[in-house]
């Protein structure tokens, strides 16, 4: 029972993360593997999963994330949908990983583009960070500049340094809504026609109605029901993601998000009528090639 709960442990935590490459080769690859899922055990009590959607459509961007803390038998909410200025334009940002990585990352952000507008205003200079891409390049910078400093520190008491953050909005020379997510590295990638949502934390449940619904060209409002769709099906699956929920939604035609925060209850109404569409769906479901399955013999 002990080897079957920390090996479904290092399973479930390297899905959230993203990245896991552990091969059974022998008795010391076994034993090697049951340490591991021990120390990723250990470190779940300190940071929690998480879910943040990111969505971008030809009619603007969606972003959705959840609020549940679990830290051990605790619980919490916490924003991780968070509004962001910069030169009279607003946009967002969401993070998985550790707090105070993405706190201080944040900050020197903030001071960094601070600190370059006070130049550029006394030098008569250029407007600087004027599209997102830029500032996306300035946030993995800083992202690359607390690894250096707290990098090492983290791994000595086994955290680990996986902070992922999607990044949307709208600056000033840009042509329309973006959306970008960026590594623990500090790289990043654009949302596309053909890749139009990113995902961090449970990374997982969501993904089949997304990938079987989901295109570029989706109406905005639908893009917002997936979302929540999408956020739906992750609550009813695990215990570490919860209402309220934060939505930030962008379109094509305005320079500024629109940010508001939903409980369960306001949202009872969509999914109570999801849950019954579902069952109702199942029931009329042809179901003539499972004949010689059901039949008496």
């Amino acid at each position: 029972m002990i080897v079957r709960e920390l090996r479904l442990e290092v399973t479930y935590v390297s899905c959230g993360i993203g990245t896991a490459d552990n091969h059974d080769t022998g008795l010391s690859g076994r034993v090697g593997f049951l340490i591991t899922g021990f120390q990723q055990r250990r470190n779940r009590s300190e940071f929690s999963m998480t879910f943040c959607i990111g969505i971008k459509v030809r009619d603007g961007v969606v972003a959705l994330a959840d609020t549940r803390i679990v830290r051990g038998s605790e619980q919490a909410n916490k924003q991780k949908l968070a509004e962001f200025q910069h030169n009279g334009q607003s946009l967002f940002t969401m993070t998985s990983g550790l707090r105070s990585v993405r706190d201080k990352t944040i900050i020197y952000l903030e001071e960094s583009l601070r600190n370059e507008s006070l130049q550029n205003e006394s030098q008569g200079g250029s407007q600087g960070v004027d599209r997102l891409y830029k500032l996306v390049n300035r946030f993995g910078e800083q992202l690359r500049r607390v690894k250096a400093e707290d990098g090492d520190a983290l791994q000595s008491t086994n955290h680990k340094f996986n902070s992922h953050a999607i990044i949307g909005g709208r600056l000033a020379a840009d042509i329309g809504p973006q959306l970008f997510y960026v590594y623990p590295e500090g790289n990043w990638i654009e949302a596309a026609e053909d890749a139009p949502y990113f995902v961090i934390g449970r990374t997982y449940y969501g993904k089949p109605i997304l990938d079987r619904l989901l295109t570029f060209e989706t109406p905005l409002r639908f893009a917002i029901g997936l979302a929540l769709l999408a956020f739906d099906a992750t609550r009813t699956s695990v215990t570490d993601v919860d209402y309220p929920i934060d939505v930030a939604v962008l379109s094509s035609q305005s320079n500024f998000p629109t940010f508001r925060r939903y409980t369960e209850a306001d949202l009872a109404t969509a999914t109570s009528w999801w849950s019954r569409t579902l069952y109702n769906a199942l029931n009329e479901m042809p179901m003539d090639w499972a004949n010689d399955l059901t039949s008496e013999p």
